[in-house]
């Protein structure tokens, strides 16, 4: 039985309190499957609002900072266990707020337990190193501090593992956080804090503040008791972030977008290749800063896995994600489906054929929602916008090339780096390929989309701020090293 309840008004969590916005101001979360069905009312909130999370962040820290990290890691356990047990109705949540299919809210709502379990037992991990000293009557040595009051400003693509993912390093290593959730996802982002209030979280070392990212975000940013901001989301809006930081000698983390390419070789496996590039490329209707969006092939091979990709993306539905037998899902908002259609009238415009959706669907059922067709597109050079600029969106476009080497160069023209992949069973390309590709994250024989959580996450050039996110990775953004040196 469904525990959707549409309609409902949710709130701030500051200091340990449920509240509305200063200004009474709530803005509709809707459905982009159904734009008309609210799917909740989330506060508007000001300056103002923020200014208390801050103010309880800051007053909270000493007392949570001096806890143990085993007894700091005990409440991220009962967090995973609280959202465990709530998982079906945070996916469906999640589903109905930005569309991703179930099976996918489902997958991300349970990873985000197995991050809290993870981040859990960081608080009983080393934090040090014993150093020796020229002095032999001394004890030298390194141990961690939490940054502060950390900001986290999230975005509506993974509602529950990003957050999450930020949240629980931060917490475990003592810090105190404001989250500042995207609006399209407020929903989701209330019942994930419901579960770490529930798991007992002292109050004000969590707080939740929902509202545009010009003020929020940008006030995160710019807040003098905010002493670290980490960022997922677009590269206009992280740069701003980063420089707001900068300015005010903040550390900044930025994790921003990505033109990711997989290349198959002459050798691939076509089958597993075309899986890989439709799953990396279409699944949450393109819109996730890994996904592939160049697919670069060699022309010894470029006929026959472009009509397996055909015939395979021909039977791709699209549709309402809580529908069990839809594949795809709708775009997350109005503004990134005008978002994806005008790049593909830009692709059209520069010459690239298209081979396969380039539009709306036809279901008169789906008129109403933020649906496109899965795209691809045919003769794209690399200079073409849709072959430059992230779209985030279910565009593919086709590149052929003769040689690994060219292929190797063609993925490495673009301003990003975030990730990449090969399909290849010669050992050589492998190494030649892991060598000189310049992304965060390579990929042999598998999608580009898709991290673990224990293995450290980012991107190159203009895809990050090159710091790290995940596994033991994360302790460099939210810690500080002290260096101790005792003598008697």
């Amino acid at each position: 039985m469904s525990a959707f309840a549409g309609g409902q008004t949710y709130l701030n969590y500051i200091n340990g309190e449920w509240t509305a916005a200063a200004a009474g101001k709530t803005v509709p979360s809707i459905n982009p499957a159904r734009p008309h069905e609210v799917v909740g009312y989330v506060p508007a909130s000001d300056r103002s609002d923020l200014d208390r999370a801050v103010a309880a962040a800051k007053a909270a820290l000493r007392p949570w900072r001096k806890l143990s990290g085993a007894a700091r890691g005990d409440i991220l356990f009962k967090a995973a266990a609280a959202l465990e047990r709530r998982a079906d109705e945070i996916a469906e949540t999640m589903t109905r707020e930005m569309g991703k299919t179930l099976p996918e809210a489902k997958g991300e709502t349970l990873r985000g337990v197995a991050i809290l379990r993870y981040y859990a037992g960081e608080g009983m991990r080393r934090i040090g190193d014993v150093i020796p000293s020229t002095d032999s009557e001394a004890l030298m040595f390194t141990t961690r501090v939490p940054l502060g009051v950390v900001g986290v400003i999230a975005p509506w693509n993974f509602p529950v593992a990003i957050p999450i993912w930020k949240i629980a390093p931060a917490l475990v290593y003592g810090n105190t956080v404001v989250l500042k959730p995207a609006q399209e996802t407020a929903v989701t982002a209330v019942k994930v804090v419901e579960c770490l209030a529930e798991a007992g979280i002292p109050a004000g070392v969590l707080n939740l503040v929902c509202g545009s990212g010009s003020v929020i975000g940008q006030g995160l940013a710019e807040h003098p008791d905010v002493n670290g901001i980490t960022f997922t989301g677009s590269n206009q809006v992280g740069k701003r972030v980063g420089q707001a930081a900068l300015a005010r000698g903040a550390k900044y983390q930025l994790e921003m977008g990505g033109k990711n390419p997989i290349i198959i070789a002459a050798d691939a496996d076509l089958d597993q290749a075309v899986e890989a590039t439709i799953s990396g490329g279409l699944r949450s209707t393109g819109q996730k800063c890994t996904a592939t969006s160049r697919v670069i092939v060699m022309r010894d091979v470029y006929e026959p896995f472009k009509a397996k990709l055909l015939d395979t993306i021909a039977s791709i539905q699209v549709g309402d994600g809580l529908d069990p037998d839809v594949w795809m899902g709708p775009c997350a908002n109005k503004q990134q489906l005008d978002t994806v259609l005008g790049y593909i009238q830009k692709g059209l415009s520069e010459g690239a054929a298209l081979l396969a959706g380039g539009g709306r669907p036809s279901d008169p059922a789906l008129a109403e929602g933020f649906y496109v067709q899965p795209t691809v597109f045919d003769n794209v050079s690399p200079g073409m916008a849709i072959a430059r600029e992230e779209i985030f969106g279910p565009v593919l476009a086709l590149i052929p090339v003769d040689t690994l080497e060219e292929a190797i160069a063609t993925a490495n023209d673009s301003e990003f780096g975030l990730s990449a992949s090969v399909y290849t069973r010669d050992i050589g390309a492998v190494l030649a390929f892991i060598q000189e590709m310049d992304a965060g994250l390579v990929r042999i024989n598998a999608e580009t989309a898709g991290v673990e959580l224990q293995a450290p996450f980012g991107g190159m050039k203009q895809s990050s701020s090159h710091s790290r996110e995940q596994g033991q990775a994360a302790i460099e953004f939210f810690t500080s090293v002290k260096t101790v040196f005792v003598k008697s």
